[in-house]
């Protein structure tokens, strides 16, 4: 079986290429880009006025299967992550039971692969049951196919056990992925500490809640040659600790988030609770700060943090509230609309930070299109505009700020080894 996809607008971060291109696929692989001619074609597929990027890989996503399917499964999540244009995700150890065993990996990796509609790495944890006192069996779990480490949703506070942990994942050569929060400064807040939390009464998180510890761990770091990669960076002072760890020759990478450089602690007003999130959205400087670090590319990946909540979650007190937005579906859409359309990064810059370079920063083989590979890919009407509604979310997770406002740019096909395994509007699309 070939198809070919014509007349597409081709971004291949891997090879730098950014230009008009078919595509051929044969067999599941990408068998030639450029020209197409002269072959037997099964399929045509034209693409005219789209732009073919690389499937994209998010390194940090939710899936809530096992033990919180009433928020998520792993098919509702994966359904949702092609709908959103990826192809790849990594997902994180805070299910119940926690991914901190064999059998628990064997779950998830049968379930995508029954699926066979995009790939999933677990992420283990990198303590028994995320409680930080004692050390998973890293090995065992690396072994079963845990792609990295981290006790997301919490953070590492026992810095002896960290190093512990540093050294095993650096012989095991895998990064750890932390989520970065002094716990003794951020205690029992609910949202950035800023003026419009003082007004509305909310406990406030402090900036040097996630500055202060990214800084301690950078430190514990430079004791190994381990790969410390730091979760959803939100913080001015942290982008600045982050650089300058870079500078000085850390090996130490980090990932931001679309809510992170696209919206502030101003949507809080009125009790947002669809707004909670952890860490939460800053001040306008914070945000400003993350888009600089992006603009600069000092950034290593883009993720989508999606934490899928029920609605029981959410309609509530902010104190009660769940932290967490759910992401795939708007991901590549606030990019396109605060980044690129903003002129604060080109659209291949954009592709490149959510798929070949979080690839790259995880030693993954993906987020490309060269000749040869599988043909994970996704078409994009880079100019389609719409209103965000969140009831059309394919995720069980309805949780999101962006519910009515106006987007640009629309996943029209998700391709996943040469299946066809999304397509969304377009007007006389065949």
């Amino acid at each position: 079986m070939r198809i070919v996809i014509r007349n597409a607008y081709t971004i291949a971060p891997s090879s730098s290429f950014e230009g008009f291109a078919d595509i051929a696929i044969k067999d599941g692989y990408i068998e030639m880009v450029g020209d197409v001619v002269g072959i037997s074609i099964d399929k045509e597929i034209d693409a005219t006025g789209l732009v073919a990027a690389p499937g994209f890989v998010d390194v940090h996503v939710h899936l809530r299967d096992p033990g919180f399917t009433q928020k998520e499964t792993i098919e509702t999540g994966l359904q949702a992550a092609v709908k959103g244009g990826f192809t790849t995700v990594f997902c994180m150890p805070n299910t119940k039971p926690v991914i901190d065993n064999v059998q628990t990996v064997e779950y998830i990796k049968n379930k995508a692969k029954m699926l066979d509609i995009c790939d999933l790495y677990p992420i283990g944890a990198i303590s028994k049951n995320e409680d930080g006192k004692e050390l998973s069996d890293m090995l065992s779990l690396h072994k079963a196919g845990c792609v990295a480490f981290s006790d997301d949703g919490v953070p590492v506070m026992n810095a002896e056990l960290l190093r512990k942990a540093l050294i095993y994942s650096e012989d095991l050569n895998v990064p750890l992925t932390l989520h970065e929060e002094d716990k003794n400064i951020s205690a029992d807040g609910v949202v950035n500490e800023c003026e419009t939390a003082f007004r509305l009464g909310l406990k406030g998180i402090p900036n040097v809640s996630e500055s202060s510890i990214i800084a301690r761990d950078i430190e514990i770091a430079r004791s190994t040659d381990a790969h410390l990669h730091i979760c959803h960076v939100s913080a001015k002072e942290s982008i600045e600790v982050l650089r300058k760890a870079k500078l000085d020759g850390n090996n130490v990478t980090f990932e931001v988030m679309p809510h992170h450089f696209s919206l502030t602690d101003k949507e809080i007003e009125g009790y947002n609770t669809y707004a909670k999130v952890n860490p939460p959205l800053r001040g306008e400087s914070d945000v400003e700060a993350v888009q600089s670090a992006i603009a600069s590319g000092i950034v290593d990946a883009i993720a989508t943090d999606h934490a899928p909540h029920d609605e029981d979650s959410k309609r509530c007190t902010m104190q009660k509230a769940a932290f967490g937005i759910s992401g795939f579906e708007t991901a590549f859409a606030v990019v396109n609309t605060y980044l690129v359309e903003k002129g604060i990064i080109g659209l291949a810059d954009a592709v490149n930070f959510m798929t070949y370079k979080p690839a790259k920063t995880f030693n993954l083989d993906a987020g490309s299109i060269d000749e040869g590979k599988y043909a994970n890919i996704v078409l994009i009407d880079k100019n389609r505009q719409w209103n965000v509604d969140r009831f059309k979310f394919v995720s069980k997770g309805k949780n999101t700020p962006y519910h009515g406002k106006k987007l640009k740019g629309l996943i029209v096909k998700t391709f996943y080894r040469g299946k066809e395994v999304y397509q969304g509007e377009r007007d006389g699309f065949v």
